[in-house]
């Protein structure tokens, strides 16, 4: 679809809608915190039951660079992927994040930050998508990894499918690993409906989701 300017110029619509977007840079990482690997192996669990106490920019930004952030000048990242391709996309469903207002957020890994997708709070209808399942909607916010299947398919073939989901669980621990280093706590959801999902975030259509990581204090 193209854009026709006063002036007869022509330019793409995607050009324009850049030029709006809503970008919020994250704070760098923080690394050489106190917690040991092996330390946070020990306490890591899976933590369904979250406070009330809303989590701050500062652990957004640590959680998603521990899933996907970049760890070299050649573009490599915390994850290991696959013949380095990358299929994964980060999601943020934020209700409860200090200094972030209520909304659905892509992660951009490269520039490490965060474009606004939708407004609104949709933790609730997050939580009915994924069968009913509380913890999706009483956390502050959920990391919602999804895949671009093509991306590593175009190479692999059908193999590439099964490096994918190699992948998510990668990117999985790591949040998990950071959660705990952080005093968060977070789970690996697997059972929601895929299409309200995607409806639900506007995702992309290649942009398919495949676990939700409810993120927050426990209680």
């Amino acid at each position: 679809m193209l854009c026709v300017l006063s002036l007869g110029l022509v330019m793409s619509c995607a050009t324009t809608a850049m030029e709006n977007e809503q970008r919020i840079p994250l704070p760098a990482a923080e690394l050489g915190q106190e917690m040991s690997i092996d330390e946070a192996l020990k306490q890591r669990r899976s933590i369904r039951k979250f406070g009330r106490d809303s989590i701050v920019l500062e652990d957004v930004s640590q959680l998603l660079w521990a899933a996907q952030g970049i760890t070299s000048r050649r573009g490599f990242r915390t994850a290991p992927s696959a013949g380095a391709l990358y299929p994964l996309e980060l999601y943020l469903v934020a209700g409860n994040v200090t200094g972030l207002s209520p909304g659905v957020y892509h992660y951009r890994p490269k520039k490490h930050d965060l474009v606004l997708v939708a407004s609104g709070d949709r933790r609730k209808p997050l939580a009915s998508a994924a069968l009913r399942q509380d913890w999706v909607r009483s956390a502050p916010a959920v990391l919602v990894i999804t895949g671009v299947y093509q991306r590593t398919m175009a190479k692999y073939g059908q193999r590439g499918r099964r490096y994918l989901h190699m992948e998510v669980g990668h990117a999985a621990q790591n949040v998990y690993l950071q959660a705990t280093a952080r005093d968060l706590g977070t789970v690996m959801v697997g059972a929601f409906d895929d299409n309200k999902v995607q409806e639900l975030l506007s995702l992309p259509a290649d942009h398919e989701p495949l676990g939700l990581m409810p993120i927050g204090h426990s209680r």
